[in-house]
């Protein structure tokens, strides 16, 4: 039940942000702690108003006399969803390459790359120290796992890890550069006419930040993407054929590959948010990485076989 109240600032002398008020004076209104991300996605999410105006920027600054209102729910404010994510541990099996610089993983999908706003919540990155810890269980301190690149929750295969700090910069150069070479494998919900083609779009975000996140094709304030397409078979699924399409992106744009491929009315399987039939999970899977070595500089190529989902 929602319930409303008023907070004020009670040190005028001050100047300070509005996640900062609400962290200080909710968990005294409510009696509980309450977590940073919570005040923050209870902002986001439009709850919070200041002098009678809806603010959504948790940063904002409040003047010396402003009032905050804030429509709280306590029930929802604890309730935390259940993601659906699998339990995982690396292995040796899913280690696709390893040296003393860098880790390749092979990700499965329903398992998150790194944390999220859930603090508890498992995820790829913490995976990756426990695996290389268990290696070397005599370090006092769990080992250092450096985050260069993403996977989507649902999108599986090749991910790269550093494991010191020295090659973070040429690690990021590379994927910034787009010298690291990606391929991904998708599965669209229908048939494809065509043996090759491309797609080139300005890309922003096209939902509510109060919703979930949605990416598409904008006429301005959006980023320059493009990927290379080639159909390179068929499989049969939901009792319906469906195109395998080969998809290099040449940029890295938050879900280039999903919002490309259904702007030409080829929308990937189980990727209902773009318009893909219901699946079993999103049909996107990164089967190669190829990169200059960080410190060799060597042209290295780690590929990640494809789940069983994919093969016929």
């Amino acid at each position: 039940m929602k319930k409303l109240y008023t907070i004020e600032n009670d040190e005028p002398e001050k100047l300070l942000r509005l996640d900062e008020l609400l962290r200080k004076k909710i968990p005294q209104i409510i009696k509980n702690d309450v977590s940073n991300s919570k005040i923050r996605r209870l902002i986001i999410a439009g709850a919070v108003f200041v002098d009678g105006r809806q603010i959504r920027v948790p940063g904002a600054n409040l003047g010396k006399k402003a009032v905050v209102t804030v429509e709280l729910d306590e029930e929802k404010l604890f309730f935390e969803k259940t993601p659906d994510d699998i339990s995982f541990e690396v292995d040796e099996k899913s280690v696709l390459y390893e040296d003393d610089s860098i880790i390749v993983v092979n990700k499965p999908s329903f398992f998150p790359t790194e944390a999220g706003m859930v603090e508890s919540r498992d995820n790829l990155h913490a995976a990756v120290i426990r695996y290389l810890h268990g290696k070397n269980p005599s370090l006092r301190n769990p080992p250092y796992v450096g985050v260069m690149h993403r996977l989507d929750r649902e999108t599986s295969g090749v991910i790269l890890f550093t494991k010191k700090r020295s090659v973070n910069a040429a690690c990021h150069d590379m994927f910034e550069q787009h010298t690291a070479k990606k391929i991904y494998h998708a599965v669209v919900s229908t048939i494809c006419t065509e043996e090759s083609f491309s797609v080139d779009m300005l890309m922003g975000r096209i939902s509510p930040k109060s919703q979930a996140a949605k990416w598409g094709r904008v006429k301005r304030d959006g980023l320059p993407s493009h990927t290379d397409f080639n159909v390179c078979g068929a499989v049969v699924r939901n009792g319906k054929k469906c195109s395998v399409i080969e998809c290099r992106p040449q940029t890295g744009r938050t879900h280039q590959i999903r919002v490309h491929l259904a702007s030409v009315d080829l929308p990937i399987l189980g990727d209902v948010l773009y318009g893909g039939s219901k699946f079993s999970r999103i049909m996107l899977h990164a089967a190669s990485l190829e990169f200059p070595h960080p410190e060799t500089g060597k042209i290295t190529l780690v590929s990640a076989p494809e789940p069983p989902e994919f093969v016929d």
